[in-house]
């Protein structure tokens, strides 16, 4: 099994919110691979998987890093990978995170989530994935389907609330 979605956080600090990514793609039965790698720490090691991703079977990549926010930016210099950016709450609430990856110079995008936004990371690759994967295309149906039983199980729960002055 060839990983298709590469899932790189700055540090293993990030993992209790890249798991939310891990645990959807896995859901959707998409082969992954997870690693830390620091855009400031170990900026070779991140040139090297850049450079190669495309080349090991990865077809999106969704990075993960907080405050300076690096990480991002730089594998998307470096490859025609799409790149999703997950901001992480480290400091100033995640909003120098996000600020970082979203401000990216033209021709270095980067897909941005919300701040700590792991599982809509993953779900925006099984998405760009599914376009060229019909059996995955039908997973994603299906799971956006159950997004609107929930809904109506959350709205059927609220009923059952009471109030003195609830009407």
């Amino acid at each position: 099994m060839e990983a298709k979605v590469s899932i790189i956080m700055g540090s293993t600090s990030d993992l209790p919110v890249m798991e939310a990514a891990a645990k959807f793609l896995n859901e959707m039965k998409i082969p992954f691979e997870m690693n830390a790698l620091s855009a400031h720490r170990t900026p070779e090691k991140v040139e090297e998987f850049a450079r190669n991703a495309e080349k090991r079977g990865i077809r999106v990549i969704i990075a993960a890093a907080g405050m300076a926010a690096h990480l991002p930016g730089v594998i998307a210099a470096m490859t025609v990978l799409p790149v999703i950016g997950v901001p992480i709450k480290a400091s100033l609430e995640g909003l120098d995170a996000m600020l970082a990856i979203l401000q990216m110079p033209p021709g270095i995008p980067v897909a941005t989530v919300a701040i700590n936004g792991a599982q809509n990371a993953a779900i925006l690759s099984a998405e760009i994935l599914a376009l060229g994967d019909p059996e995955l295309r039908n997973r994603m149906v299906e799971f956006k389907e159950s997004l609107k039983s929930k809904v109506a199980k959350a709205n059927d729960e609220l009923v059952k609330i009471k109030y003195d002055y609830k009407v």
